[in-house]
């Protein structure tokens, strides 16, 4: 998985964002569990924030694309660095999460299944 801060190849961290960094959520997680739009929003990044929305039907995100949801169920929004720390495999989101390393806002019952998805190898 690239790192979101590798925009165009080998930018520092905290330089850009790659489009493609949660890519590798898609496919992710299993059923039952929660479904809907989530905002990954990374913040302090030299040309501003990012976000991304990420869809999740039954528990198994099923999309990841540029630009934040219409309306979003769940944001999740995380630092610059813990975003690449994620992107590395260095760090779970659940981690970052417990951590108090990443913000979240909306519903909450549905933060559990999501982490849970993003974390597990599919």
């Amino acid at each position: 998985m690239s790192s979101p801060t590798s925009k165009g190849g080998s930018a520092g961290a905290g330089d850009g964002v790659a489009e493609g960094w949660l890519d590798g959520w898609v496919g992710r997680g299993r059923a039952p569990g929660g479904s809907g739009a989530v905002q990954v929003t990374v913040t302090g990044l030299a040309d501003g924030d990012a976000s991304w929305q990420v869809r999740v039907d039954d528990g198994v995100v099923v999309e990841v694309a540029p630009g934040a949801p219409a309306q979003a169920d769940l944001t999740l929004t995380f630092p610059a660095a813990v975003a690449d720390d994620v992107a590395s495999g260095a760090l779970t989101s659940s981690a970052a999460f417990m951590q108090g390393r990443m913000k979240t806002a909306g519903d909450l019952g549905l933060v559990l299944d999501v982490l849970a998805a993003v974390d597990s190898k599919r």
